[in-house]
């Protein structure tokens, strides 16, 4: 693999050492400005998706990382320490995940993991985290990542467990009752997938074709025809690569014309970019962030996450997706619970930290993890969406 590691670029660094000269320079207490210069910054892991086929989830989750960790140590850090979070690529691989976090673990000495940005790589670097006794925060969408419960590893996205039957009672509500399901044979697709199969059974609603496709795949009408002819009254695709705009465009050149129904993984401008036209109509349920009204204008979650829409346009010229958002709550839920561990920070405090996340107001929604819930997540944090004339709207 090749040298893939990203260290906060050389503005965010300067920012955060401009801070810490005032840190030494305002106390009058002489012993208290050594301390200040010395203490160490708290180390963090990130494994993210910067190439590949997540490389349109990865690339926000880096940006919306890098802008975080410069405001919080300008308003001088965590309990007298900095932040540093150190980002590693793994190209949407599983492999080159499990050799990036060996790396961060061995080489680093991080307290804590956020990611991987996929949940085929997630649940791939799970056996080094125990190994190493630190906690995971993953910003992947798998209902697996926590529902295969590890005390160590916790997860911002709402679960394909809350996305599906959130999705199937607005299908209900369309009149569908015969869906077909296409997925990719990744992580997160072959989760999704099984979900669906699962939880439809308590609906009125039947799953009439079953197609899968591979990461990478550029042209899906061999499953596309077979679903033309299944009597299927919508298609429901299961996949947060970038092949999802690929089915919406195989879709319209057949002539298939059904609703498209996405998750929470297609949330994002890049699928709307690469299928055109095609994407007209597209409905999928995620959270309020792209529709920031939908969280309530008068409440704490509209405050939150238009101060972090504001300070990300600004910087990017473009507005964050959800996946930004996910990395967001996932840094803020680590570096929280860093500022409530009682003495040492160690592994095990710091997973208690975490797991103590009460209330917590984030992008995602609020948060509220406990011994056996480390999604943390409900349903009315969700939202249905459509395109419509290349943009978001709230689906009716």
């Amino acid at each position: 693999m090749r040298d893939s590691r990203w260290i906060l670029p050389l503005a965010l660094i300067l920012a955060s050492a401009i801070i810490i000269v005032p840190m030494a320079g305002c106390g009058s207490d002489a012993d208290e400005e050594v301390v200040a210069q010395d203490e160490q910054p708290y180390r963090i892991g990130a494994v993210l998706s910067l190439s590949g086929t997540y490389a349109g989830l990865g690339a926000p989750e880096q940006k919306a990382i890098e802008l975080e960790v410069a405001r919080i140590n300008e308003s001088g850090g965590v309990n007298g320490h900095l932040i540093e979070v150190i980002i590693e690529d793994d190209a949407t691989d599983s492999a080159a995940a499990v050799t990036a976090v060996t790396r961060l673990i061995d080489q680093e000495d991080v307290v804590a993991v956020l990611g991987a940005t996929g949940t085929g790589a997630t649940m791939a670097i799970r056996g080094d985290i125990n190994a190493a006794g630190i906690p995971q925060v993953s910003p992947a969408g798998g209902t697996v990542v926590t529902s295969d419960f590890d005390p160590l590893v916790f997860q911002t996205p709402w679960s394909n467990t809350l996305v599906a039957p959130f999705t199937f009672e607005y299908l209900e509500g369309q009149g569908i009752s015969k869906i077909a399901l296409i997925s990719d044979s990744g992580g997160f697709g072959k989760d999704g997938a099984a979900v669906v199969a699962d939880l439809i059974t308590g609906f009125d609603i039947e799953i009439v074709a079953t197609e899968e496709f591979n990461p990478g795949d550029a042209d899906m009408t061999a499953q596309l025809t077979k679903i033309k002819g299944s009597g299927a009254e919508a298609v429901m695709i299961v996949s947060a690569g970038k092949e999802a705009a690929i089915v919406a465009s195989n879709m319209d050149q057949l002539g298939l014309e059904i609703p498209l129904i996405g998750t929470h993984g297609n949330a994002r401008m890049e699928f709307i970019e690469g299928a055109g036209d095609a994407a007209e109509g597209f409905v999928f349920a995620a959270g309020k962030i792209l529709i920031p009204e939908s969280y309530g204008t008068d409440t704490e979650n509209y405050e939150v996450a238009m101060d972090f829409i504001d300070r990300y346009t600004e910087a990017y010229g473009e507005a964050p997706n959800t996946f930004a958002g996910h990395a967001y709550d996932a840094l803020h839920i680590i570096v929280d619970a860093l500022g409530r561990v009682d003495g040492e920070v160690t592994g095990e405090s710091l997973r208690d930290a975490i797991e103590d996340t009460s209330d917590f107001v984030g992008i995602g929604g609020t948060f509220n993890y406990s011994a056996d819930d480390h999604n943390g997540m409900a349903a009315s944090d969700l939202v249905m969406y459509r395109v419509e004339d290349g943009a978001w709207v709230l689906a009716e």
